[in-house]
């Protein structure tokens, strides 16, 4: 899907050194999916592409929750397991690589200051991979582990947000840029 795409070939990289060398991760089928992650997050038209039913954008994944839930706002489980994935995906990268956007202390009302974004995550791609019948049956498994090595993951991308930042501090996020403007 993604192949060839500049920033995925500099996403699976890092990924390969990150998850294969140092946490000894050796799962193809899940750092094949963090990197794809990465490159389709980076339009915010796919960060943000959960709306409810008046067709507003969810950003908070307390939102997200009650979307998701078949007693509440889903209209199917159909919807359960899409707002779920995106749950799971929205969370692991926010966790990943920008740790210092969650939401920490409540400075209004908000339901995303008691979610715990991790548990979310986790709980999410859990329920994706019950979805393991017909078209999901290949897939399942996926999430299955995405769910129980959530947390490593997190730290995964930690260090990968570690090195993207020492990337563009040297310089390199700007020749990228140039060199995918040209």
């Amino acid at each position: 899907m993604l192949e060839g795409h500049p920033l995925r070939e500099l996403f699976g990289e890092l990924i390969r050194k990150n998850f294969y060398h140092e946490l000894h991760l050796y799962d193809h089928q899940v750092t094949a999916y963090l990197a794809d992650l990465l490159v389709d997050f980076l339009r915010t038209d796919q960060l943000y592409k959960i709306r409810d039913s008046r067709g507003k954008h969810l950003k908070e994944v307390g939102e997200m929750l009650v979307e998701s839930n078949p007693a509440l706002d889903a209209p199917s489980f159909e919807r359960e397991r899409e707002v779920r994935k995106h749950i799971g995906d929205f969370t692991l990268f926010l966790t990943g690589l920008f740790p210092a956007s969650l939401p920490r202390r409540p400075r209004s009302v908000r339901l995303d200051t008691v979610v715990d974004y991790v548990r979310a995550g986790k709980e999410s791609y859990h329920i994706v991979s019950k979805f393991d019948q017909f078209e999901y049956r290949d897939v399942a498994p996926l999430f299955r582990k995405l769910s129980e090595n959530f947390e490593l993951c997190v730290f995964g991308l930690n260090r990968i947000g570690g090195e993207l930042q020492v990337l563009e501090a040297e310089g390199c996020y700007q020749q990228a840029q140039r060199a995918l403007e040209a």
